[in-house]
């Protein structure tokens, strides 16, 4: 319906109707809370429109301190009061109460894309500004939910284009694919892989193999959850010639740590790079190596919480900190190549154990499952050659093997149809 309204009414209606259809698909998760993104949008366009008024540099850089500070507070009452008050009662024996407080869609990814954005307005790259130019930048419904994170300029010259007021029905086919292979990844991979893996974080009694087999099935089902969703909001935003920028790049072929950050959630460790690892460097004095895997090290524990308020998301932050660490000291001080395949498994299981304290319950149930991994709990020696899996799961993790380690990726499919003669 908002595909073919949006094509159909005038064109200067347009970015309204692309606001009022993402304010919908918004409070379709829950319309009490929806007047939240609309406050945050209200309130982040007035201080960009001071920022981007103010001449004073002095003056400016305040107001920039002032937006920075109101979008994380705003972000951090929702999300993270609940765990500050319940640390603060566990160190010091108090008995705060908890807020309780319900965390609003999207507002993770809502809150680094706007930051970047009053960060360009601060550096005069944002000129022509209005409310509903800035109100859709937020509120696009494709990749409003999780992203990719996207800049101002590059999104909203696509849809000022020219180019974007017709329908293009390469744009179309190529789009509906996309958006298809989303689906396919989402419901018959991730779901199916998410039967098999809910039993290793459940701890029911499974033997070593199928521990294995089963954190294998979450790192998967994560890739594809993800993956899948950021291909169906690429396939849905290409039908309305809006490019997404790249999010996802094989990133289970990397053969380090380093390699991974930079093919998995591109967009993300993008924004870490510009707005949090850069400002840090700079705070230090005779830079070195030392300093940069510092600031490495304190990007990934703040990447760590921003997923979710929970020590185990820290802890997830920091072993990938440490893993690049690690990574960067054989760059730089080793003389000796490993082989890419062996790189490739290598780093594959080290993200495979990482993710077991991503999805656990809490670190009691994340060292359990460790015991069983390795033999050093009774069930994991129990009927040790046992595969007892269900074959859509099974089918499942056939399909995530061959996709992600033998396959080209959605990428590569959208430039090879692009230039498809067929679709010309």
């Amino acid at each position: 319906v908002v595909f073919f309204t949006y094509f159909i009414i005038n064109i200067k209606f347009r970015f309204w109707f692309l606001i009022f259809s993402g304010f919908i698909f918004y409070a379709a998760w829950n319309i009490k809370l929806s007047p939240l993104i609309v406050f945050s949008i209200v309130i982040n366009y007035f201080l960009s429109k001071i920022l981007i008024e103010t001449i004073n540099k002095g003056k400016k850089k305040i107001i920039l301190i002032l937006s920075v500070i109101f979008n994380i507070v705003y972000l951090g009452l929702f999300k993270y009061a609940d765990f500050f008050i319940s640390n603060i009662n566990f160190l010091t024996n108090s008995n705060f109460e908890l807020l309780k407080l319900p965390f609003p869609l999207a507002l993770s990814f809502v809150t680094f894309q706007t930051i970047a954005f009053v960060c360009d307005c601060y550096e005069d790259n944002i000129k022509d500004l209005s409310f509903k130019k800035y109100a859709l930048f937020i509120i696009f419904f494709p990749q409003l939910i999780a992203g990719p994170i996207v800049r101002f300029n590059s999104m909203i010259s696509q849809f000022v284009s020219d180019s974007n007021s017709n329908i293009n029905f390469k744009n179309i086919i190529i789009g509906l694919i996309v958006l298809s292979i989303g689906i396919v990844k989402k419901v018959f991979i991730a779901d199916n892989l998410s039967i098999f893996s809910d039993r290793v974080f459940a701890l029911e009694n499974l033997n070593i193999i199928e521990t294995w087999v089963g954190t294998f099935c979450f790192t998967f089902q994560i890739y594809f959850d993800f993956s899948g969703y950021i291909d169906m909001a690429t396939g849905i935003a290409l039908m309305f010639n809006i490019v997404l920028p790249l999010n996802f790049n094989s990133p289970y072929k990397a053969t380090g740590i380093i390699d991974f950050w930079q093919r998995w959630h591109i967009t993300l460790t993008s924004f870490l790079t510009n707005y949090i690892y850069t400002p840090v460097m700079r705070s230090f004095k005779n830079l070195n190596f030392l300093k940069s895997m510092i600031a490495t090290f304190i990007v990934f524990l703040i990447a760590g919480l921003w997923h979710g308020p929970s020590w185990l998301f820290v802890i997830f932050g920091a072993l990938h900190g440490f893993g690049l660490i690690i990574n960067h000291i054989y760059r730089r001080y080793m003389n000796f190549n490993i082989n890419n395949y062996f790189s490739t498994i290598l780093t594959f299981l080290y993200i495979n154990f990482t993710f077991i304290f991503f999805r656990s319950e809490n670190i009691g149930d994340a060292l359990i499952i460790f015991k069983r991994l390795f033999g050093f709990d009774l069930f994991s020696s129990i009927n040790l050659f046992r595969l007892e899996m269900p074959l859509n799961t099974l089918l499942a993790v056939i399909a995530s093997i061959i996709i992600c380690f033998a396959l080209k990726n959605t990428n590569w499919l959208i430039e090879k149809l692009k230039l498809s003669k067929v679709l010309d």
